[in-house]
């Protein structure tokens, strides 16, 4: 079957996470994608542990499935010419180092597209290609702090906090991986390529359009809410006998539904409640009550009580209970892959699931180094002489093997 992007090929300089998190949405769908790794050190995201499975972290692993590993000097000349020489092979080169490295290296948008018009340059980074914060170092945390999502997460009256994932981060890569479509549908009419400029920050904005929209309108400075929302009630967290249980009222017909199932039916048209704009101007009361009728059953009789009528309600899962959560398990979100380390692992499988041309793991996340003698060959025609030549010189890292048998399990990172 064949594959969305299988004749998209990625030259990947990427690290940590933004920019990898891009190459395996793309990866995952076909595109063959050329992790370029500097030799002996690779991807700093291959120390970030624990856990680990000997030798390799879980973090790895889990996120650089179907992905080739090369070991290229890109300060070597004869590097900087294998990197040409695959430019000119390849539709994208995806990039998150600091702003102006490709330049100072002599690799930048303008040298590449002297070699291949058609080359996409991704570049990710904290705060975009311009400005005044552009020469700034960031990582999520950074651009979590800057852009103001802190600010608005955590408890009421407390400080904020940082998103539980690496949500700077991982918006950054889908937004690259957004635009590096785009440029490839335009690639496909005029054969030309471009710069894709992707800022973690623009992307954390993106997802705060309706909180700074709501300041710009009244002006309110937004602070922490917890579990509720500002814009909608009642759409929070509950206490209830057992475990905790999280509501969305969404609409003035859910309402008018919600109320009798909880025994209040005089809240259905009293004015205080009747509408959302109403229920925001007596939150604290309408939560009150709420929540002292919540505490009189269980989450499973509220549940056998809500769900039936259409009302959005759920459990808030730890991830234990997650992996083993039956619409999990039925939605086939899990799979599993062979490492040449770790062995048999499982990991989040592709979100998004086409009918026709769907996307799948297909191989497990590369060693260091694990591909460059293949790459070399199969993309650029070398043979093992001029392949051990280039070993010698120092622009590639050493031959590497890849073990027999993999060793399953976790590790301490002295194991």
């Amino acid at each position: 079957m064949h594959m969305p992007l299988e004749d998209v090929k990625i030259l990947d300089l990427s690290h940590a996470l933004a920019g990898p998190f891009c190459s395996t949405m793309l990866g995952d769908f076909g595109a063959q994608v050329i992790k370029l790794e500097v030799p002996g050190v690779g991807d700093i995201a291959r120390g970030w542990g624990p856990p680990f499975y000997h030798t390799e972290t879980a973090y790895f692993v889990n996120l650089h499935r179907n992905k080739k590993s090369i070991e290229v000097d890109l300060k070597h000349v004869a590097g900087k010419e294998l990197f040409f020489r695959l430019v000119e092979r390849c539709d994208v080169v995806l990039e998150n180092f600091r702003v102006g490295t490709l330049d100072k290296l002599g690799i930048g948008y303008e040298q590449g597209k002297g070699r291949n018009p058609g080359i996409i340059y991704c570049s990710v980074s904290g705060f975009g290609q311009t400005g005044p914060y552009k020469d700034r170092a960031a990582l999520d945390l950074i651009v979590q702090a800057e852009s103001g999502m802190i600010s608005i997460t955590g408890e009421p009256g407390r400080r904020g906090v940082r998103c539980g994932v690496s949500v700077a981060d991982m918006v950054a890569g889908i937004y690259a991986a957004f635009g590096i479509m785009n440029a490839l549908r335009v690639k496909d009419k005029t054969g030309r390529g471009q710069v894709v400029d992707v800022s973690m920050l623009e992307g954390q904005l993106g997802l705060l359009q309706g909180t700074i929209g709501a300041y710009l309108a009244d002006g309110v400075v937004p602070e922490p809410m917890g579990t509720a929302y500002k814009a909608l009630l009642p759409y929070q967290t509950f206490r209830t006998k057992t475990r905790d249980l999280a509501l969305a009222v969404g609409s003035e017909r859910l309402w008018r539904l919600f109320c009798p199932l909880m025994g209040l039916e005089e809240m259905t048209e009293d004015p205080r409640f009747a509408t959302n704009r109403a229920r925001n101007a007596n939150r604290e009361a309408l939560i009150s009550k709420l929540q002292e009728v919540f505490l009189t059953q269980t989450f499973e009789e509220w549940e056998r009580r809500l769900l039936p009528h259409g009302i959005p309600m759920g459990a808030i899962n730890t991830i234990d209970h997650v992996v083993e959560h039956p619409q999990v398990q039925a939605r086939g979100v899990l799979v599993e892959s062979e490492h040449p380390v770790a062995g048999m692992v499982k990991l989040v499988g592709v979100p998004v699931q086409l009918s026709e041309t769907p996307g799948r793991v297909r191989e497990p996340a590369p060693l260091l180094g694990q591909h460059t003698d293949e790459v070399l060959h199969e993309y650029l025609g070398l043979d093992a002489a001029e392949i051990a030549a280039l070993r010698q010189a120092g622009a590639i890292g050493p031959k590497r093997s890849v073990p027999h048998t993999a060793q399953e399990g976790l590790t301490s990172p002295t194991a």
